[in-house]
């Protein structure tokens, strides 16, 4: 590449967030979006996982998260398919409030990935489940994806992958409202 910076050198990267109304407290709320273990309920690609240090749910506690992506997920684009795992470091825990974890490279070093749920308070016992993600630098994972690709397609696997962020926020944020509206 000549001198001129890579889209993959924009910061942040990415940084989405979608909302939706939920018919319960947002304690109610909370209780399960601060259950990692529940993840394959209604996350699109983590089956779940285990915590793996410190006390579930809190900050600092570590979880490692089973994950399953198709060969349709952005299927030109050379991402990790099959089962992978990841690790994240919970890095806000507010009952009732707010829950975020942060994406970790393999030496578990922190990275600028940051997903998480902001829970308000609505009327009539209903809560707004804000469900976002921010990418400041990109990850290991992202410059790894990106390497051998151009400038070209690199512009085309951000847009892509933005798109299918949004849509993971949207199709989370459904199923996350019909686990607790259903409990």
């Amino acid at each position: 590449m000549d001198n001129e910076a890579s889209i993959i050198d924009s910061s942040p990267l990415f940084d989405l967030r979608s909302r939706i109304r939920v018919r319960a407290t947002p304690r109610e709320v909370y209780a399960v979006v601060s259950d990692l273990t529940r993840s394959g309920e209604w996350s699109p690609e983590c089956r779940g996982g285990e915590w793996v240090s410190g006390s579930p749910s809190t900050v600092g506690a570590v979880f490692r998260g089973e994950n399953l992506r198709g060969e349709e997920v952005v299927g030109w684009a050379p991402l990790v398919r099959g089962t992978w795992h990841t690790e994240a470091r919970v890095v806000a825990a507010d009952p009732g409030r707010t829950f975020r974890w942060m994406m970790l490279t393999h030496a578990r070093d922190a990275q600028e990935s940051v997903w998480g749920f902001d829970i308000e308070e609505s009327e009539s016992d209903t809560s707004w489940l804000i469900h976002h993600f921010r990418m400041g630098k990109a990850t290991a994972g992202i410059h790894k994806i990106v390497e051998d690709l151009d400038e070209e397609s690199r512009k085309r696997f951000v847009s892509d992958w933005t798109a299918k962020l949004e849509q993971d926020l949207d199709d989370t944020l459904r199923r996350v409202k019909t686990v607790v509206e259903s409990s």
